[in-house]
């Protein structure tokens, strides 16, 4: 693309600010937009169940995603360190909208080699749940995504904990679903 002087109607090089043939100075031209816009896909909602197996695993497969699996526990001694480092790592990206009702606010790690997951309800009030019909039907699908995810093998071998830990929108708790060894193995 070239850039004629308004002036004297010589081609310059885009990239310059004065004409080349008699100094006056050049418009300013702004790059082109290139970006080519997708249409947005309509179709059906995926199903709850679905819905949360995925965010889950999503979250879970981004967490482990900043490590290799063979360099991340070296010894069971440093367990809870490595734990506190892949913690910090998703923290990095938080907090992060994982649907349209939920809100990843961060993750910690606990003593005893637990990895804990804090979760917002966006749109919920804790009077307007049944809190133990929610837990109900979010446990099973979270307890199968950590028994069935091959990235979580290294975290399955060391027994580690995984809690998901639910507040409403006003901060109030709702619910934790912990994940332990036995559950998974």
């Amino acid at each position: 693309m070239k850039n004629n002087c308004t002036k004297c109607d010589s081609e310059n090089n885009i990239s310059s600010k004065f004409c080349s043939k008699c100094g006056y100075e050049l418009p300013k031209i702004e790059p082109q937009n290139t970006k080519i816009e997708k249409p947005i896909k309509k179709g059906g909602r995926r199903g709850s169940k679905k819905k949360i197996a995925g965010i889950i695993f999503g979250i879970i497969a981004f967490g482990l995603a900043y490590f290799g699996t063979q360099q991340l526990f070296p010894n069971s001694d440093s367990l809870d360190k490595t734990l506190m480092k892949v913690a910090s790592e998703i923290n990095k990206t938080c907090p992060i909208m994982i649907d349209s009702e939920t809100r990843l606010d961060n993750t910690i790690s606990l003593p005893d080699k637990i990895l804990q997951y804090n979760y917002t309800a966006i749109n919920i009030v804790k009077d307007s749940l049944n809190i133990d019909d929610a837990k109900n039907q979010l446990e099973p699908n979270i307890i199968n995504i950590v028994k069935n995810n091959p990235q979580m093998k290294t975290l399955k071998d060391y027994k580690t904990t995984f809690n998901y830990y639910y507040k409403d929108k006003n901060g109030k708790f709702l619910f934790i679903i912990s994940v332990t060894p036995d559950k998974y193995e």
